[in-house]
């Protein structure tokens, strides 16, 4: 088991804990914090340009993340704000290493690859997020967008290896503000949002926000359109100098065409649609709400009581593409009629230390996590061969099919229950580890209502772990190494009706963190090789899914942001990464390169603000995207071609208060492919656009 070959590494960091010898005579303070100015940054507070300097994701702990052995990448709101972006993908551009999978027709953030290995798992304040099929989520309240490298199971639980997405959201703060934001795009995209702030009592012991959106977008898409409404209220409350209440909750009400994309056929224009336009769009609700509950016990001991809920619908009818047929101009197609409903419902518990050993100081994780999932669906697929549509020439209004009915009848239950550790030690003033592990037993039922009402009933206990270490060459250069291991079960069930074997996967990476310019450009560089055993493909003679074996991502990334001078703010990323089968079969070989991920891709954004005259507060700047060749279709030889696009944006700041932005993208009008699921279901990327907005601070 890959589980195994982690253990000469923890191995050695769990002797380090148990041998103070090791230490060298002088000793380094736990660092005390202590907020005396707006300098100060949080781990889940705003940040001051591009460079963050905390973070939560990787620990759960507000940590520096100079002082954490393994990559982190965290992209700040500011940096879709300047590239005028809603989109979370944008963002993550700028991680170094994230690839763009299946959006489940535009609906979601469905599946993204991180370091080679795709992944439907991302996470909003440290809970799942991604349970069901929940909207994409909106840019109108996240704080910034963290991206930990590598596994992170002995944390979060069941995940993929390649690395874990933490959306931070904004919280209430203690000043009153309110920020208006209008856009308006080529081929008619609006957006207004709006972020109101207010304290509720004169001590400021009691805060609340309110983040709304609504958008009415087109697209160059023909006949594909969305609309949605976001509404994201929060408040916190100090119940006394030792203990605080956060609640937050998001309501989002988004309906959108269901779009699959063009085919692979030379001469198919990018806005082609390959639906029916009179299926109507398809429609995706969602509620969360989480509170927390800490309590100081003491200067060093604090407690953590959390909980969150969400629940989802999504339902309608499309009309999805198939393969080309033999005459070359036409693709026959699938009618998909589809009712989702799920809900998610997790507990956690906490006790954070600090606490000294002998010479060595300690930052002490204890959890618990309880979670319950459920997840009700059915989708009916309507085959016939007079349900065709001209690439080249598409007539609409053709009659629904009425051929063979197919599909999938569905319930599933996943309930769990985990206790997780960690320790961050300070070894000297040099040498800092971390050690962490987590035990999670889950139980799964799944009863399929389509395969003669077939039962699957499994259990399982998953023990992962991961170590650290991290030396401080000099007080700018620091070096690290870490190993981890992950854990996921699989869902659904095999031809057999048998259920499958939990994913399991290690991962291994050393690099260099630097802090340049007296502290104000971060860098990480990193390498890494991970490794994944019982991997699912779809088994193209029956439809359903199987296992397939075992695959391997290698290769190294470079992470850069920072504040270059008080004019110039940077931020920029490049990976290589080489991901194949290592163990496949007939459908997909061993030695096929993994689906969607790009040997070498890179992205630079940098901004110039002006710093005196008239132009004062105002700005300029440039980003530049790459994406090399990749693998368009499973097992296959179909790629997608490498792009590259830039974009520039402009911001004028006529008052203190009105900042007017333009936004020009894919200035060279570039030809692209964002994504693609098979040879059938390729996503073009957007053409050359423009989009002006207003910004009214009140």
């Amino acid at each position: 088991m890959p589980s195994r070959k982690i253990a000469p590494l923890a191995g050695l960091a769990l002797g380090l804990l148990l041998d103070p010898a090791f230490a060298e005579e002088n000793t380094l303070e736990l660092d005390t914090i202590s907020v005396t100015s707006d300098a100060y940054e949080s781990a889940t507070g705003p940040v001051k340009g591009y460079r963050a300097t905390r973070s939560a994701s990787a620990t759960k702990t507000d940590t520096a993340i100079r002082d954490i052995p393994q990559s982190i990448s965290v992209i700040p709101a500011t940096v879709l704000k300047d590239l005028g972006s809603n989109n979370v993908e944008r963002a993550l551009e700028f991680a170094g290493g994230v690839s763009k999978q299946n959006n489940f027709g535009g609906l979601t953030l469905y599946e993204y690859s991180v370091r080679g290995f795709t992944t439907s798992e991302f996470y909003q304040d440290g809970f799942s997020a991604n349970r069901g099929y929940p909207s994409t989520p909106d840019t109108a309240n996240i704080e910034r967008i963290e991206v930990l490298k590598g596994p992170a199971a002995s944390l979060y639980g069941r995940g993929d290896p390649g690395g874990t997405v933490n959306i931070v959201t904004k919280k209430p703060q203690p000043e009153a503000f309110t920020t208006l934001q209008t856009s308006a795009g080529s081929w008619d995209r609006y957006r207004t949002a709006v972020d109101v702030n207010t304290p509720l009592d004169s001590e400021g012991n009691v805060l609340s926000r309110v983040n709304l959106a609504v958008e009415d977008n087109h697209s160059f898409r023909d006949h594909v359109q969305s609309k949605r409404v976001f509404v994201a209220p929060s408040f916190s409350w100090q119940l006394d100098p030792d203990t605080s209440l956060l609640v937050e909750s998001e309501f989002v009400r988004h309906s959108s065409t269901f779009d699959r994309g063009i085919v692979d056929a030379s001469g198919v224009s990018r806005s082609t649609f390959l639906g029916e336009p009179n299926d109507g769009d398809i429609d995706n609700h969602n509620n969360r709400i989480q509170a927390t509950l800490e309590h100081h016990l003491n200067d060093a001991w604090k407690l953590r009581l959390a909980s969150h809920y969400k629940q989802g619908s999504l339902w309608g009818d499309a009309s999805e593409n198939r393969a080309l047929n033999p005459d070359g101009h036409t693709i026959n197609r699938r009618y998909r009629e589809r009712s989702m409903g799920w809900h998610d419902s997790i507990t956690q518990l906490e006790l954070r230390g600090l606490f000294d050993i002998g010479s060595w100081q300690h930052e002490l994780l204890v959890g618990t996590e309880y979670e319950d999932y459920r997840k009700k669906e059915r989708v009916t697929a309507i085959g016939g061969s007079d349900y065709a549509i001209d690439i080249y020439n598409p007539v609409y209004g053709k009659a629904k099919p009425n051929g063979l009915r197919s599909g999938t009848d569905f319930f599933e239950q996943t309930k769990s229950q985990a206790l997780n550790l960690q320790d961050q030690i300070i070894f000297t003033d040099r040498l800092r580890g971390m050690v962490g592990a987590r035990f999670e037993h889950f139980e799964q039922s799944i009863d399929d209502f389509t395969r003669n009402n077939a039962k699957s009933r499994q259990t399982h206990d998953a023990f992962t772990q991961r170590a650290g270490l991290l030396y401080q060459l000099t007080p700018e250069v620091g070096v690290f190494a870490n190993a981890s291991t992950s854990f996921k079960p699989n869902s659904g069930l095999d031809a057999n009706n048998k259920s499958f074997k939990p994913e399991e996967g290690v991962g291994y990476e050393v690099g260099i963190k630097s802090e340049l310019f007296d502290d104000r450009l971060s860098a990480t560089l990193a390498a890494f090789h991970i490794e994944k055993e019982n991997v699912l493909t779809l088994d193209p003679a029956t439809n359903l899914n199987r296992a397939m074996g075992k695959a391997r991502s290698q290769g190294f990334d470079l992470q850069l942001t920072g504040q270059v001078t008080d004019a110039v703010r940077v931020i920029g990323a490049f990976a290589y990464i080489d991901a194949e089968v290592t163990k496949g079969d007939k459908a997909v070989p061993t030695g096929s390169r993994i689906l969607g991920v790009a040997k070498r891709s890179g992205s630079l954004l940098g901004v110039y603000e002006f710093q005196d005259g008239a132009l004062r507060g105002s700005d300029l700047g440039a980003a530049f995207t790459y994406v090399g060749d990749r693998s368009g279709e499973a097992g296959t030889r179909f790629e997608l071609p490498a792009y590259h696009t830039v974009d520039l944006l402009a911001h004028y700041k006529a008052t203190k208060n009105v900042t007017v932005g333009l936004n020009l993208n894919n200035l060279f009008d570039e030809k692209y492919y964002e994504r693609s699921y098979s040879s059938y279901w390729i996503n073009p990327g957007e053409p050359r656009n423009l989009t002006v907005s207003l910004t009214l601070n009140l």
